[in-house]
Order: C-alpha cells, then structure tokens, then sequence
C-alpha cells in the first residue's frame, strides 16, 4: 500500500493516514497549519477554502478541504493560506489587496475569503461585478463585511502565467501521484486510473463506498464522524471525465464536476445552468458531480426534477456489460436507486429540447445560494398554438423521492395555456403528492409554493419581454 504524494505550498510530501481523514482535519492537526478554519463542516461558510492543481491542469481551483478526504489530493499541488507568501518574504497580492481596502475584521473567515481570492486571480476573469459576487459566493463573513473584500477582488493584479502542473507534483516528485491503493487504520482507498480497473474494484468489493467528488459522503464523515471500511473514487478515471456534444444529446461522464460540464449546461439549457449555481459554490462545483447528486437520490436533490422534465437517460456500467435506463425509472424510493451493487454511473444523457419547446427550472429555498431546497421544480412545455400540446412538470421536496406531477400533466394537456385555465393547479398538485411538514417548509406551503411555480412558469412563457425577478432587484 503506497504513501499519498502531493505538493503541499511547494514542499513534496509522502504521507500515510487513515482514508477517511479529512484535508481539514488533517492540515490543522498533522500539518499544524491552522490558517485554515472549520466553521460549519459542511461546506456553506468556506472557512476552510484552500486551493488544488490538479494533474495536467494549469491553474488552481477552490476546494472545501472539510469534505475534501486525504487520499483526494493524491498527485495535486495543493496551497493554503500559509503558502500565499514566506514568513520574511513580502505579502502575496491577495493579502496586499485585503490590506489596502480593510477586507478583514475578526479575521476568521479571511484565510477562506483570500484562497478564493487566489483563485479567482489564477483563473484570469476579468474582475467584473458578477463574476467577483460569483467567485466569492461560498464563503460567509460574520462581521458583513463583504463590500471590503469584493473592492480588495477588483484590486488584484492580473496573475502571471502557470506552467501545467507535471505528474501533480512537478519537480518535487518526479514519480507523480501513487494512483494505487492506501490503507491506514483499518481502512482503505483505492484510486483506478482506468475505467476497466474500476470495474474489477467494483466487482471485488461491491459494498464499497463509491466516491466521485464527495461533496455529500464527505459529510458523512465531517459531520457524523464516519469512518469507511473500503473507497474507491473515480476522481483519476478519465474516461469518466468527459463532458461533450453529441448529435442528438449532451453526454456528462459520471465522474465530471459541476464546473467541467457547466459551459456546455449553459450553452444548451441556461435555466438548468442558472439552478446548478444556486445549488454549491464554486468550491462545491469544482468538487461534485452530476452523477453522484443522482446517486445519492435525494428527494431535494436539485439537479432530479430537470433531469427528470428534460427526459434524461442515464448509462450504468458494470463489469459483464452496460445498461441504460430513464432517470426517472432509476430512482425507485427515497435515496434507493436502481444501480447494481457492481454497477456505476458512467454516463448522464441529456437530450436536446426540440425547437418550439419552453424549459425552465426553479427553486424555492429560505437562501437564495447555497441552500437546501424546500421546493425544486422543472417543466418543459410544447404548445399548439395557445394550447398545452405537452407538459412534463417535475417536481423536488414534494415526496419521498422526485416524480413527475401526472395528474396535472394529464389536466392541462390540451387546455389552454392561460392563467384562467389553471384554477385548479392547487387541486390537482394534491393528487399527484403528500409532501412532509419539516423545518424548511409545512406541507401546505409546499403545496402552495409548487402551485405557484407552474404559474410562474405560465407568466414568463406568455409576458412579453423578460420577466422581473425579485432576486435581481
């Protein structure tokens, strides 16, 4: 079982520890760099940011390092507030930035806010308002003092060029990463590099926990201090990287980020790119996968209901051969699917919307980014003339799992698409689900909020011009 290596604020490390020790805990109590802050554990505050180059990549990318494990950091180079600059040496533009505009109070925060920082330099967009309020979005100031730190963003000097990053290590370790397996303390983490090494893994070891970016098994272990027997992550599987436009579809391998298939999400249905930005910060983005918010078939999961409307497929593969099925038969009960114990996900299907057809995406939560839904919907609409030809309403937050409305699909077909037409939406919602009463919301709410959403939808599809949304006042 070979030692992690990784380049850690350009010092080479070989390091042995239990695989279900976090990088937060690990960087704060092996590495004693305390720079770095837990606040929530669970990715919302982006106290804990710190910045990782992947292999082959040419710049740096902000991570949640509280559901980061260890052995993800096999072969990255990796930073944290202590590697901006050298104890004698002077302050990295970042910290001269936060010092020019009084960008930091209590200083809690400030160690996450300036590796956001230092990413969003390292990426070289332009330091426009929304782009800035974007980058910085994941990370929390408890003494508001936010206006500070955005003027420090515009502040930043533009960064100079990075070489692509050799091996994840460079020069440092000319051996690269391990990409093997690591067992420390009882458990263990395999790393296949290839998709046919997966497969066996998987077929050997079918009650292993599958791990992609982490983003929500990383809470298992941050929050309820679990320890897994046995991962194998997909993070060095290539094949399952891809991200690309097909004929007739967009495929989303299932081990892509957010952030990977983003551009492509944006450019053929923007309503589904704006939710997945409402859905995790960057430092989540850069982190998880489509895929694993599939697989985890949660039943406020955002991303279901418009995979769910859009009549996505999704292609399992496991070592004796391949399947696919509809997303929407692949979810059979709360958080179950329908994946083999030797099965992945190796593939989301996203068909393109025929010309004529109105898709659009919403989400009702008590925050507007970064928060759990209370209610998620998605519809897509085919009109003859001004009738309802089609209408695929999917909804989230409203059952044990995510499901299509098909009383109300089956009543407005062939109605007209008008406000009058829709008096009985609340009715007919009530047929289709009945929701829980939870702290995010009570079941009538629900009921009222998802009625809402279809007459919201109704609204923007027949106004003329773009629509008012409150959140851009």
């Amino acid at each position: 079982m070979s030692a992690l290596r990784f380049v850690l604020n350009g010092e080479g490390r070989e390091e042995r520890a239990p695989p279900s020790t976090t990088v937060l805990d690990w960087l704060r109590l092996s590495a004693r760099l305390t720079g770095t802050k837990e606040g929530c554990a669970e990715g919302d505050c982006g106290a804990c940011t710190i910045v990782i180059r992947r292999p082959g990549e040419n710049q740096f990318s902000a991570v949640n390092s509280c559901l980061l494990l260890l052995p993800q950091l096999d072969g990255c180079e990796v930073m944290t507030v202590e590697g901006l600059s050298g104890p004698d040496g002077p302050l990295h533009p970042v910290q001269q930035a936060l010092v020019d505009t009084d960008g930091t109070q209590c200083g809690f925060c400030t160690p996450g806010f300036a590796m956001a920082m230092f990413a969003f330099r390292d990426g070289g967009e332009p330091a426009e308002a929304a782009l800035i309020h974007e980058a910085l979005a994941g990370n929390l100031c408890r003494c508001t003092g936010y206006r500070a730190i955005v003027d420090a963003c515009r502040k930043l000097p533009a960064a100079p060029a990075q070489p692509a990053a050799a091996g994840g290590a460079g020069s440092v370790s000319a051996d690269g990463p391990s990409l093997g397996a690591h067992a420390c303390g009882g458990q263990a983490f395999h790393a296949p590099a290839t998709l046919a090494e997966l497969m066996e893994l998987r077929a050997a070891h079918p009650d292993a926990v599958l791990l992609a970016g982490g983003t929500d098994l990383g809470l298992r272990v941050s929050k309820q201090q679990e320890a897994f027997a046995r991962v194998i992550s997909t993070q060095a599987v290539s094949e399952l990287a891809t991200v690309r436009a097909g004929a007739d579809a967009l495929h989303i391998g299932g081990g892509a980020t957010y952030t990977q298939a983003l551009p492509l999400i944006d450019a053929k249905f923007p309503a589904f790119g704006a939710l997945i930005r409402r859905i995790g910060s960057r430092q989540i983005r850069n982190l998880g996968t489509l895929a694993g918010n599939l697989a985890t078939a949660s039943p406020i999961g955002d991303t279901l209901p418009c995979l769910m409307a859009l009549d996505a497929e999704v292609l399992l593969r496991a070592r004796g051969g391949a399947r696919v099925l509809k997303v929407e038969d692949f979810i059979t009960g709360y958080r179950k699917t329908a994946l083999a114990p030797d099965e992945i996900i190796a593939e989301i299907r996203l068909p393109y919307l025929p010309a004529g057809r109105d898709f659009a995406a919403y989400k009702v939560s008590k925050r507007f980014d970064q928060d759990i839904s209370t209610v998620v919907a998605a519809f897509v609409l085919r009109r003859e003339g001004e009738m309802v030809g089609e209408l695929k309403a999917a909804f989230g937050g409203m059952a044990a799992r995510p499901a299509r409305a098909a009383a109300l699909e089956r009543a407005l077909a062939g109605k007209p698409w008008t406000p009058a037409a829709h008096a009985g939406i609340d009715a007919l919602l009530a047929e289709d689900f009945s929701p829980l009463s939870d702290h995010r919301g009570g079941a009538t709410y629900r009921l009222r909020a998802a009625a809402g959403l279809v007459r919201r939808f109704q609204l923007e599809t027949t106004l003329t011009g773009a629509p008012l949304r409150v959140e851009a006042l």
